[in-house]
């Protein structure tokens, strides 16, 4: 029978219609009430930046001098360099970075939207397909830094509701001492049974960008491959981050599912692999400011900052978000590199349904994920000031 009259509600609604009775009054009196903005609503036509970084610095001084940002990462202490480098150039601000996966990140900040008690004024996360979602329900503040015209087009939202600030790209790496005259030179040679036993992965069903990843070899390889990379003994682990450490401290010879440079530091041993010929994966990490932020000139400073061809210049991996940057070491900019997929992933993590169908099918292969999660639990307010 066709049923009709039916009401259906977001996840915003329904974590606001469930939370807004039980969120206590002392955590309520420390945060910032937000009101979501009506959906669909029209963005207005927001110029660039036109302000210097020491104007900028001012304004952010004159408002309180403090910001928090949430940041993707698998470490409480993977942004540490970023917050060091900004401190660096801004010493008179507090800034709170607090790393989690993106995939924490993105429903804590629906959950405190839904409550009333958002903590961050910036986001960058993995999750891209919370940004779109965010801007149709008028979440993000429109705002475009200095410079946000010379980011590439895959890389900027052209209302200004987000951008990218940094090119991450995920491949298969190996130590060249450890691996002497039989280095692999694409993931076909993975499976071959002399590396049994000397293989780390973070779990591809834990990361979506590890699971596109995985879902690119399966395109390339086919399922055999998985099955056969499923008697290898790899060693799983939460966070990104944990299949390069095992290898720089030669605790294994490969590891799959991380970030890398093509343009290693000297005398380092590792080796990342990312060739024209060989599947990869590269996506522009994206950053907003939200709507409700307590700081947003603050949040402002930040962006301008990130995207500033100086730090852009600096990126470890050499790979910038701007056209007017060149690639260190010789590289081509990311979006030449057609194996990178930059397109392919943002419609990937836009279709929820086919990532989870993905997640599972590895899964069948190599096991739930085990484990805490590598930056910890760190609850619904992280981040939130001391009274």
């Amino acid at each position: 029978m066709e049923r009709t009259g039916m009401t259906t509600f977001s996840r915003r609604q329904v974590l606001g219609a469930a939370g807004a009775a039980a969120i206590g009054t002392s955590l309520a009196a420390c945060t910032k009430p937000v009101t979501s903005a009506p959906t669909s609503q029209a963005t207005p036509d927001v110029p660039e930046e036109t302000k210097t970084l020491d104007q900028l610095y001012a304004d952010a001084m004159a408002e309180g001098g403090r910001l928090v940002v949430y940041a993707g990462g698998d470490t409480a202490s993977q942004q540490d360099a970023t917050r060091q480098a900004f401190l660096s150039r801004f010493p008179r601000m507090t800034l709170t970075m607090v790393v989690d996966y993106s995939k924490f990140h993105d429903v804590r900040v629906d959950n405190q939207i839904a409550t009333g008690t958002l903590i961050p004024d910036v986001v960058q996360l993995q999750t891209l397909q919370d940004f779109p979602s965010w801007k149709e329900e008028g979440l993000l503040l429109p705002y475009k830094p200095a410079g946000f015209a010379a980011l590439h087009e895959t890389f900027r939202d052209p209302d200004g509701t987000w951008l990218a600030i940094a090119v991450i790209a995920f491949s298969f790496m190996y130590d060249s001492a450890s691996v002497g005259t039989a280095a692999p030179s694409s993931p076909l040679d993975l499976v071959d049974p002399r590396w049994k036993g000397k293989i780390a992965s973070s779990y591809p069903q834990d990361d979506d960008a590890v699971l596109f990843l995985y879902r690119q070899y399966v395109h390339e390889y086919g399922w055999d491959w998985v099955a056969r990379l499923a008697t290898q003994g790899v060693q799983f682990e939460r966070g990104t981050n944990t299949p390069a450490a095992a290898v720089a401290a030669r605790q294994k010879a490969i590891g799959i599912g991380g970030a890398g440079t093509l343009n290693p530091a000297p005398g380092s041993t590792t080796r990342w692999v990312a060739t024209d010929d060989t599947p990869f994966l590269a996506w522009g990490q994206r950053a907003a400011v939200l709507a409700g932020a307590a700081h947003p000139a603050a949040a402002k400073l930040y962006l301008n900052w990130q995207i500033s061809t100086d730090v852009q210049k600096a990126a470890f991996n050499g790979w910038s978000v701007r056209t007017d940057v060149v690639p260190a070491g010789g590289l081509k900019p990311i979006w030449e590199y057609q194996s990178a997929h930059v397109d392919e992933f943002v419609e990937f993590m836009s279709d929820r349904a086919e990532v989870e169908r993905w997640r599972q099918s590895f899964a069948l292969y190599f096991g739930e994920v085990q484990g805490a999660p590598s930056p910890g639990w760190l609850g619904l307010h992280p981040g939130q000031p001391v009274t």
